[in-house]
């Protein structure tokens, strides 16, 4: 069954005479006639009684009518949506990002909103890992991360900027004062880390193995925004990249000295999946952002 048949079945029912039918669809008679004739030998029954030269509806033709109306329909209002998400009229955008990269995110929806009202938004907050195994299920467009070590050969990444991994902590600690710090003495501070599974773990993890230190962590969690509540407090010290609080008037972010502790920041999507207009056009947004202004 396709959809031309469906459409020329309609035109005959709604004319009842198969010359005036084929000529308003700008098709020959014959093509018509043959067309219906095999919707009818597919639907294994008459639609239209044919006497002499004319054409009358069946029962089942009249049963027909309102289901091939319907679809139709449903095939003109899917055309149209389609043709609207090309416009970016309309649509929705499901957005994976860590805490550390919040501060690019709200002004990349505001100036996308700007641009597009119509494309609704949701906002999914997460560890990488959590993140990226929602993307290769297909439950989110995109993802804002710090990359992770070791890529994987079906998600694509477009870096955004580098940022430098550093020691935070209270701005009333003595430690504010220092312009640097070795890691050396970071092990023998008091540390609240986010939890495993976060990228900025992994790697402050690996960088101290690699130095054959042991780092005082007594406090882990897999919220953010609390653990910089508890750096505040001055009873903590966290490592994170230090674009993470750059609008965290109460801390500062202290450098660890003879380290390259640049973490990369990325958006990560999948490989040969069909990328939508609105994802597309977040990607301009995010890469034309003013960085500098933001850091």
């Amino acid at each position: 069954m396709e959809l031309r048949q469906l459409r020329y079945f309609i035109k005959a029912k709604e004319l009842l005479n198969f010359t005036e039918a084929a000529a308003q669809l700008f098709i020959s008679q014959s093509t018509l006639s043959q067309q219906i004739k095999q919707l009818e030998d597919e639907l294994g029954t008459p639609l239209f009684n044919r006497v002499g030269k004319h054409i009358y509806l069946t029962e089942a033709g009249d049963l027909f009518y309102k289901y091939a109306l319907q679809c139709v329909k449903k095939a003109y209002d899917g055309y149209q949506v389609l043709k609207d998400l090309g416009n970016l009229e309309i649509g929705n955008l499901m957005i994976g990002t860590t805490y550390g990269l919040r501060h690019i995110l709200s002004p990349a929806i505001l100036a996308f909103h700007q641009q597009h009202p119509q494309i609704t938004i949701d906002v999914v907050f997460g560890t990488s890992k959590e993140l990226t195994d929602r993307l290769s299920k297909f439950e989110l467009d995109f993802v804002l991360t710090f990359e992770e070590v070791t890529h994987n050969q079906n998600m694509k990444y477009q870096p955004l900027f580098s940022s430098e991994l550093s020691l935070i902590a209270c701005k009333g600690s003595p430690l504010a004062e220092k312009k640097s710090v070795a890691l050396q003495d970071i092990q023998h501070l008091p540390l609240a880390l986010p939890a495993k599974g976060f990228s900025t773990r992994k790697f402050v993890d690996e960088v101290f193995e690699k130095h054959h230190l042991t780092p005082q962590v007594n406090l882990e969690t897999n919220d953010i925004p609390t653990l910089l509540e508890l750096v505040g407090t001055g009873y903590w010290n966290t490592i994170l990249a230090q674009t993470t609080v750059s609008n965290q008037k109460n801390l500062v972010s202290i450098p660890i000295r003879s380290l390259k502790t640049l973490q990369q920041a990325a958006i990560v999507s999948l490989h040969d999946v069909y990328e939508k207009q609105a994802v597309k056009a977040f990607f301009d947004v995010l890469l034309h952002l003013d960085l500098n202004e933001l850091h």
